[in-house]
């Protein structure tokens, strides 16, 4: 019995004694306490590792919230400096920021896809300086899916008279919020129906005064869907403002006014037909205009299988002595075309076309006296306006609402906005 007691107090003491050392053994090697967590680790635009906070990286990964994190800048003092090797090292899927600042001389040509081109604080601005990419533009675009934001070109200058901005040759392309001033084209498109084009919150203005040139602000090829919206042309010159080829196309809420000192032709002109949707926009050609016509349509044959014409709630205003507010080549569709003409606002003198087929109704006339100028123009009815209340809804076509949702603000963009029961005719409510 007391040999058995012996062997508890010997295995009691031993299992004390190897709880005592692992105590000390832990205490000697205790890990350090995990520091403090600061966010994370992502490439910065430079190629630096850095430390994103943890509130900013799950804003960021939010779908829809905040800007998406740039991968390439550009501009001086930077790894890369000029738009040209820009174009060149770029990667599919790029977000591509650029300094302010005037970048003279550097053409581009953009081939990737899921491109991002915007700038970084004020708007820069890419003078051809007498340069071009093939000899046809400032930028060349014919990637897949590329959005240009915020970015001004200017001077635009080619042997054969076209030099673009932008020459748009493939995929699918986005311009928000930019400016295009004095280029032999705007914007200048290629032949595909496969190209879609969006034009968003931007200004295209001063044709250059080339004798016998016809320098259109905007030239939309034979595309499949042509977008245009909140922007504003001003100040042609023998060209068109806008000039549209497309199969289908949208244009709502701009500014299309040449001014006092433009000469433009057409303010906007499909020639070719297709399906046209003009809603709520500001069309104004000035005294000095070199075409009676602010919107023409079919002049030169239909080259698509559908051709129709929608103009709903447009204010259209003639400084010249006469012309015409709509022209329409109808003998030219042996098939016929749908003409809908709902709820314009004429100002000044000229002819409203009257179609044969489709819908003409709630069309009225203002005099000058009777409206109240924005952006220098008669445009908004006074309160007390006997017009105000006088048309009704102007219904759907080809699933698309003719009501205005919006209405231009000047000097660019629109604002949405809420009608009430006192529906009045033109572009502003």
């Amino acid at each position: 019995m007391a040999r058995k007691t012996a062997c508890r107090k010997l295995c009691l003491a031993m299992l004390t004694s190897l709880l005592a050392g692992s105590a000390l053994a832990q205490g000697a090697d205790q890990l350090p306490l995990a520091p403090d967590y600061v966010g994370e680790i992502r490439r910065s635009a430079d190629g630096k590792l850095i430390a994103v906070p943890a509130s900013e990286a799950a804003a960021g990964r939010r779908s829809g919230d905040g800007p998406a994190p740039a991968t390439m800048v550009v501009g001086s003092g930077e790894k890369v400096t000029t738009l040209s090797e820009a174009a060149r090292l770029a990667r599919d899927g790029e977000v591509i920021e650029i300094r302010p600042g005037n970048y003279r001389g550097q053409p581009a040509i953009w081939t990737q896809n899921n491109l991002l081109i915007r700038a970084a604080g004020e708007r820069p601005v890419m003078l051809a300086d007498g340069k071009s990419a093939e000899g046809k533009a400032i930028w060349v675009v014919r990637g897949g899916k590329i959005r240009i934001e915020n970015i001004e070109f200017r001077g635009a200058r080619v042997p054969d008279g076209n030099g673009a901005g932008i020459r748009f040759e493939k995929g699918q392309l986005t311009i928000h919020g930019c400016r295009f001033v004095d280029n032999e084209m705007g914007v200048l498109t290629a032949n595909s129906a496969s190209q879609t084009l969006v034009v968003a919150d931007s200004e295209f203005g001063d044709a250059p005064r080339h004798a016998g040139a016809l320098h259109h602000l905007l030239y939309v090829g034979a595309i499949g869907k042509f977008t245009l919206s909140g922007s504003r042309f001003f100040n042609g010159y023998l060209g068109h403002l806008v000039k549209s080829r497309a199969r289908e196309n949208h244009v709502l809420y701009n500014m299309l006014a040449d001014g006092a000192g433009g000469r433009a032709s057409y303010e906007l002109e499909f020639p070719n037909g297709g399906v046209a949707y003009v809603i709520g926009n500001v069309i104004a050609q000035s005294a000095e205009t070199d075409n009676p016509s602010l919107l023409a349509y079919g002049a030169e044959g239909p080259r698509w299988p559908d051709n129709a014409l929608y103009v709903a709630h447009n204010t259209l205003v003639n400084d010249k002595h006469a012309g015409n507010f709509l022209a329409v080549w109808a003998e030219k569709f042996p098939a016929g075309i749908d003409i809908w003409a709902i709820n314009n606002l004429t100002v000044g003198n000229g002819n409203l076309f009257r179609p044969a087929q489709g819908r003409f109704e709630g069309n009225l006339a203002a005099l000058r006296g009777e409206l109240i100028e924005y952006g220098g123009l008669p445009l908004r009815l006074t309160n007390p306006s006997p017009l105000r209340g006088t048309v009704r809804l102007p219904g759907s076509v080809g699933g698309v609402n003719l009501l205005p949702s919006a209405e231009f603000t000047y000097p660019v963009g629109s604002r949405p906005i809420r009608l009430s029961n006192v529906l009045s005719p033109g572009a502003f409510q």
